[in-house]
């Protein structure tokens, strides 16, 4: 049977333009709308082979809807800039890439597309609409399905019923019911979903329902009542025409392929590197590659693809081959297939490997599925890889290493030559954008890959990837290693034509990453026991406050209940209510909380309750269940591509973010231990961000108070406040360092405010005083913010480049956050650089004189070393030195270095 194939190309691109991040060609031109609709469309087209297709886009100008109802999509904001410049590359394109375009004055893409689904249906065409609109779901018979490109969704009759609760027929009459907030039409007040399938499936029709409407009780029944008169009207509004007068008959809807003559222009304009490669190639051009082995198995991918020359290599001549083209090459891009994401628990399942682009191979290792072909032994296969991987002098690459490291060393190999990793790469030059490798691939190559989820499913049904079938694991993984290598080759030059981003990326972060990798080796030491035992203390404190809570409320209550409680403080007690949660309801969140707790006693025993709660659920009962078995010790993952400052952050457990201004908080720091004959040491920049400050705006006070070894605090307390240095308060100190630390990251008068509890107006004059004695720093935040905004970008000291998408925003808050990330990131972002400059210098050291001492923990901008006894002295005496020493600023770098037998003792 022919089908037919629409696409709701308005949908498409608003989607698009969301879903991507906001890329830009080498003129600034933003491309990233463009780009996500011509993936879009590729896959669509390879996905449905179809005998007729049109791309359907709104036309500019009013519709007849419009004339029904003036307010219909009124609502909507202006199209943002940056897609409407974007609006006519798409048309281009997608002509070029074979799709007819459709677009009808005065009526909108839904209505053709219903035209054309109903055409389909007459004359028994099949018929495939890619959307991602609900409205259309009306369209829906046994002819038409909807599918919608980005989620994989797909909604034939039965499919529409199981996710809205009613047919097809009926979505125009729930739709109506429910309102559609997009398009501006209101339904009827409180009737949700839920309400509305009830109510048809109680009486049929919206017909119906009007009719039995005084049957309806409660406030929503008065609320369809006060909204009958209107819903004749929304129903007609929701109502997709179908008979829309076409310019062209559905059989001339065909397409002749692609235009590689009107595409090239507009890859090369834009930047698309990956889709230029492929046009370049052409339909059936292939690449030189060593020959397969006589046995070997080709990929199934068909002719023409990327995948040009992928082979699985399951007997001792095809890896022999390998194996010389492994040591012959001088980097190879590398990859593993494992059991598990935990990196110490990983057993290899598989290893892939990339030479060129195209020429890529799969190592089936431990595929156990029934009738798995037979692989070569794990173990005298790793022994023949050791030395190659062991190997400083073979370049490796690859995406995350680290992870792989981890993994090789699981099996007793330390990898040696890691020379690039594409994580890194793309970390370094767009530190706000994702990093994944699916996300680099569509970023920069613009072609699609197969994903983890295609090859072992998903949720329940997932499988482990010994269990996938060898050939597909071949497809898969050689791939990565492949496109790995690609993404380098576009990745790399960007970075060495930039000297700044060169010494980030090769002398800070590629060596930081081998650092981290022995430090999540090395792990922590933990006390069980008394963690067990301030589980227990925390336990019996929850249980009284709760108590306390019930009695300040008078009446029993869930505590864990954030429903319960707002009933108690909003609707019992008639507290203020000073903000509420998106679906209207008061909230009870941490803010809100925090501020009635200066009025009220219950609101503060819930947020001593929960901050209990949170210690004893995050660290108390969960660290002592994360000691590993076979090292008693906590293994943290340091994750070196997340913070777009360049901070490290630490997962499974986080160990950034124990509190440690709270007894409670200090005591679970001290269930850190060092074994016995060692101790911990703590290294900790002092006041490394106000440091950095003084640098970065030369404020003559600022650089003065340092270099002469003030209490930067009590001197900026002396300035503000007129009062000589020695007669500064503990008060005026306190106010001072506030003052101090919420300019770094662009506290506004009303923020200082709130912060210190005072009036506003006080705030702005402390403010505008300190900017009258430290003038650089004003001025500094001046021509930061101004910058910002002229480049989209900030950077540190040391070069690491700290983009700023929001700087331009038409938005104002989110603009404003912009200015003050703007302000603070080149601070943060270059304590970041000298924390990692300090790890490499420390690291370097230890490793020269081969001491035992190691590090264990890096928190912001503190260093934890586990020291044997024997070399405390020296290690207290060269870490501080070391530390200080990464760097010359315009005023020194202290470090504080303390001892312990336990992290809280030696911080």
């Amino acid at each position: 049977m022919p089908t037919l194939l629409l696409v709701d190309g308005s949908s498409y691109l608003y989607r698009a333009f969301h879903a991507m991040p906001d890329l830009r060609n080498a003129q600034g031109e933003p491309t990233g709308a463009l780009r996500g609709v011509i993936n879009m469309l590729r896959r669509l087209a390879s996905d449905y082979k179809a005998d007729y297709r049109a791309c359907v886009f709104d036309a500019k100008g009013p519709t007849f809807r419009d004339d029904w109802y003036p307010d219909y999509k009124s609502h909507r904001p202006p199209m943002p800039e940056e897609l409407a410049a974007q609006i006519a590359p798409i048309h281009d394109a997608v002509r070029a890439l074979g799709w007819p375009l459709l677009m009808i004055d005065g009526v909108e893409a839904d209505d053709v597309i219903g035209t054309l689904s109903a055409q389909a249906t007459t004359r028994g065409i099949d018929c495939v609409i890619s959307t991602g609109d609900k409205d259309l779901a009306q369209l829906v018979n046994r002819h038409v399905t909807l599918v919608n490109t980005m989620s994989e969704e797909k909604l034939d009759e039965a499919g529409v019923l199981a996710k809205f609760g009613v047919t097809p027929a009926g979505i125009v009459d729930y739709l109506a019911l429910i309102g559609d907030s997009v398009d501006n039409v209101p339904g009827v007040d409180k009737c949700g979903p839920k309400t509305a399938v009830k109510w048809m499936q109680q009486y049929g029709s919206l017909d119906d329902i009007v009719a039995h409407a005084d049957e309806i009780s409660g406030k929503v029944g008065e609320n369809l009542r006060a909204h009958l008169g209107f819903l004749p009207l929304a129903r007609r509004l929701l109502t997709v025409k179908c008979d829309v007068e076409l310019p062209q008959p559905l059989e001339s809807l065909t397409s002749d392929g692609e235009n590689a003559d009107a595409l090239r222009p507009i890859y090369e304009r834009y930047g698309f590197r990956g889709l230029l490669e492929e046009l370049a190639k052409g339909p059936k051009k292939t690449i030189n590659a060593p020959a397969p082995a006589a046995d070997a198995t080709p990929s199934t991918e068909p002719e023409g693809s990327h995948r040009t020359h992928y082979e699985t290599l399951l007997d001792w001549p095809a890896l022999e081959r390998w194996l010389a083209l492994l040591d012959a090459a001088a980097v190879v891009s590398l990859d593993t297939e494992t059991t598990s994401l935990e990196p110490m628990e990983a057993q290899l399942v598989g290893m892939s490997f990339a030479l060129e682009a195209g020429v890529a191979a799969y190592l089936p290792l431990a595929h156990c599925y029934p009738d798995a072909p037979e692989q070569l032994p794990r173990d005298e296969v790793l022994a023949k890889l050791k030395p190659w991987l062991e190997s400083a002098a073979h370049g490796k690459l690859g995406q995350n290493l680290k992870y792989d490291r981890h993994v090789f060393a699981n099996h007793g190999i330390r990898l040696a030559g890691v020379v690039d990793d594409t994580l890194l790469e793309s970390y370094v030059l767009d530190a706000d954008r994702s990093h994944s490798l699916d996300a680099l691939v569509t970023r920069h190559l613009g072609i699609k890959v197969i994903s983890y989820d295609e090859v072992t499913g998903k949720g329940a049904s997932r499988i482990g990837f010994d269990q996938v079938a060898v050939d597909r694991a071949t497809d898969y993984a050689a791939e990565d290693a492949d496109v790995t290598l690609r993404v380098h080759a576009v990745l790399a030059p960007r970075i060495q034509s930039d000297p700044k981003l060169a010494y980030i990326y090769r002398d800070i972060e590629l060596p930081v990453s081998q650092i981290l990798f022995d430090m999540e080796r090395t792990g922590v030491l933990l006390d069980v026991g008394s963690l067990a035992a301030q589980s227990n203390e925390l336990g019996q404190k929850m249980i009284d406050l709760e108590a306390r809570a019930h009695a300040a409320a008078k009446q029993p209550f869930n505590i864990n209940s954030p429903k319960q409680l707002a009933e108690i403080l909003f609707e019992r007690e008639k507290l203020p209510v000073i903000k509420k949660t998106p679906s209207g309801t008061p909230s009870t969140d941490e803010e809100v909380l925090s501020q009635l707790a200066l009025d009220y006693p219950l609101p503060a025993l819930i947020l001593e309750y929960r901050s209990l709660a949170k210690l004893k659920g995050t660290y108390t009962d969960k660290l002592p269940r994360m000691v590993r078995a076979d090292t008693g010790r906590v293994h943290t993952s340091f994750s070196q591509a997340v913070a777009v400052t360049g901070r490290l952050s630490s997962v499974d457990p986080n160990l950034q973010n124990i509190p440690v201004r709270t007894a409670e908080g200090r005591r679970i720091r001290s269930a850190f231990i060092a074994p016995p004959g060692h101790v911990l040491v703590s290294a900790d920049y002092s006041q490394i961000e106000l440091r950095i400050m003084a640098h970065l705006s030369q404020d003559a006070r600022l650089l003065q108070a340092f270099a002469d070894g003030e209490d930067v605090h009590r001197a900026t307390a002396s300035e503000v406040f007129g009062v000589p240095p020695g007669e500064v308060s503990s008060e005026q100190r306190r106010y001072a360092k506030v003052i101090n630390f919420g300019l770094i990251y662009g506290m506004s008068a009303h923020g200082l405010a709130k912060n210190l509890g005072i009036e506003r107006a006080a705030a702005a004059g402390w403010i505008d005083r300190y900017f009258a004695r430290y003038p650089g720093v004003a001025r500094y935040m001046d021509e930061t913010r101004a910058l910002a905004r002229e480049q989209g970008w900030v950077e540190t000291v040391f070069g690491r480049r700290l983009q700023l998408p929001e700087i331009r925003a038409a938005q104002v808050a989110r603009r404003q956050g912009a200015e003050r990330a703007a302000i603070n990131a080149p601070m943060q972002g270059t304590a970041a650089d000298l924390i990692k400059l300090a790890m490499i210098a420390v690291s370097g050291w230890l490793d020269r004189e081969q001491l035992g001492t190691r590090l264990v923990l890096q928190v912001h901008d503190e260093l934890v070393l586990e020291v044997p006894d024997v070399e405390i002295d020296l290690v207290r005496e060269r870490v501080p030195a070391l530390m200080e020493g990464v760097a010359q600023l315009s005023v020194p770098l202290k470090v504080e270095a303390g001892v312990g037998l336990n992290w809280d003792e030696a911080h």
